[in-house]
Parts: C-alpha cells; sequence; structure tokens
C-alpha cells in the first residue's frame, strides 16, 4: 500500500520545466549519440525545442571553431603555415 503521489510540499518533477545543465547533457549526450531513452523521454515531455535547438546550435559553432583551431595549431607546430 504505497502512495505513488508526491507530497504537496514537493513538486512534482514531471511538471518541473529542464534545468540548464539537464539540457546541455541532453545536448552532448545527442552529439555522441549515447542518449538513454529515459533521458529522451524526459526531453521530449519537459523540454522546449527552442532551447534545444539553440543549444545545439551553439555547440556546433563551438565544436567547428574549436576543430578550426586544432588544425591551425597543428600546422603551426609542423611548420606548413
Amino acid at each position: 500500500m504505497t502512495d505513488k503521489h508526491p507530497p504537496a510540499d514537493k513538486p512534482d518533477d514531471d511538471a518541473q520545466p529542464l534545468t540548464l545543465r539537464q539540457m546541455l547533457h541532453s545536448v552532448l549526450a545527442a552529439a555522441l549519440g549515447v542518449q538513454s531513452n529515459k533521458n529522451r523521454t524526459r526531453d521530449f515531455s519537459r523540454g522546449k525545442p527552442s532551447h534545444f535547438i539553440v543549444l545545439g546550435l551553439l555547440f556546433t559553432g563551438l565544436f567547428v571553431l574549436l576543430l578550426f583551431a586544432l588544425v591551425k595549431l597543428v600546422l603551426h607546430l609542423s611548420g606548413a603555415d
């Protein structure tokens, strides 16, 4: 005889919007292709698509800049500049 409803003073986790940390974790997991089914379900039920689109674009931009800088560094160190 367990009560599956949360206490009245504790907020329901399903009604809470995702935190920035949870969204970043989801974007990174999606970029690597290792998102769990539990987190994917949570993202679709509690997250806003616009937030994921913006974070995905920012992540992609930072990733491209990081690759560009890494290639420039390797070319500079190898003397092919």
